[in-house]
């Protein structure tokens, strides 16, 4: 219903339709939670209404259990966090039969982040969570090194992400959306390899590799020296990646990541091309951040004009150059 007082021709909150579709299945809104940042979902019951979200993305899951980095391995810098936890997880199985059952009952888009040490432990990781019941996609982060090849990361060297890609959406009965690292040289031509090789869509981005340092003690604050940089600091380069990766590749589906803190952010990412959104780092401060970003971008498309989503994603437009004096 629209707003009585609105002026002729304007939207209410409530006429917005946040609706979408990603990689051929259907979003109830765009944004979700990310993975990493929201442990398993059971986690965060108590702080928000679950099934509410857009949908969510597990932990990363690897085919055997890991325990993780040694502590500290998180810390608050200017506008964003480094973590270095070590993709700590319960594996395989512990995922599918401990985990999976709760959110499967949530009725909201389930993507199952996965990662491995080598290329086969990733194919394995690919087949088994496939078979997981109520997956509505499997996330695969590239971000991780290749133990086998000198610890140079699946996520820098196009052909073989190609290959990888290829070898893990061969064995999956799911949708494979490939999480890019924003230390690949070329992040285009990354997208167009794993999209070639039969990727369903692409997040965008990983974390920016950082450190921060205690002057008094003379020693890092994490303590594996480096780690991931998230939260508003990377925005900017999220932005500028995804705006690429779309121009370049218009019909691949893309889902943008960092520095997601209002519903102006998450309206930026789908204007820069973006047809879903994570929210991460937003959270570790506030729980229920993501159904007050929600709110907000709804808010924002009313206040805009916009009655959906179709009209805004992309729909970025250059500033004109100016004319020579």
């Amino acid at each position: 219903m629209k707003d009585p007082a609105a002026p002729a021709g304007a939207l209410a909150p409530t006429d917005v339709d946040l609706r979408g579709e990603f990689a051929g299945f259907r979003l109830e809104t765009p944004l979700l939670a990310a993975s990493g940042c929201f442990a398993y979902g059971q986690q965060f019951a108590a702080f928000t209404d679950l099934r509410r979200l857009g949908g969510l993305v597990t932990k990363g899951i690897s085919p055997a259990p890991r325990f993780g980095n040694p502590v500290p391995r998180i810390c608050e810098t200017a506008s964003g966090m480094l973590n270095s936890i070590g993709l700590e997880n319960v594996g395989v199985d512990d995922f599918l039969g401990e985990k999976l059952p709760f959110l499967r009952e949530l009725g909201v888009s389930v993507w199952v982040n996965f990662f491995g040490t080598d290329f086969e432990t990733y194919v394995e990781c690919a087949r088994r969570l496939s078979a997981g019941q109520g997956i509505a996609a499997l996330e695969m982060n590239i971000s991780c090194p290749n133990i086998k090849k000198g610890g140079i990361e699946f996520g820098t060297v196009p052909e073989v992400a190609h290959r990888l890609t290829r070898a893990c959406v061969e064995v999956s009965s799911v949708p494979i959306i490939v999480k890019l690292s924003p230390n690949a040289g070329d992040i285009v031509g990354m997208a167009q390899a794993v999209s070639e090789a039969g990727a369903a869509g692409v997040s965008l981005i990983n974390t920016i590799t950082g450190m921060a340092i205690d002057v008094r003690k003379r020693r890092p604050r994490i303590a594996t020296t480096y780690g991931g940089l998230s939260g508003p600091a990377i925005k900017p380069i999220a932005l500028r990646m995804v705006h690429q990766v779309a121009k370049a590749l218009p019909e691949l589906p893309i889902c943008g990541i960092g520095g997601v803190m209002t519903g102006e952010d998450a309206l930026e990412f789908l204007m820069a091309g973006a047809r879903a959104v994570q929210v991460g780092t937003a959270l570790f401060a506030e729980p229920n951040a993501i159904m007050r970003i929600t709110e907000e971008l709804r808010a924002l498309l009313a206040e805009i004009g916009s009655a959906d989503l179709h009209g805004v994603i992309g729909c970025l437009e250059a500033i004109p150059p100016e004319p020579p004096v």
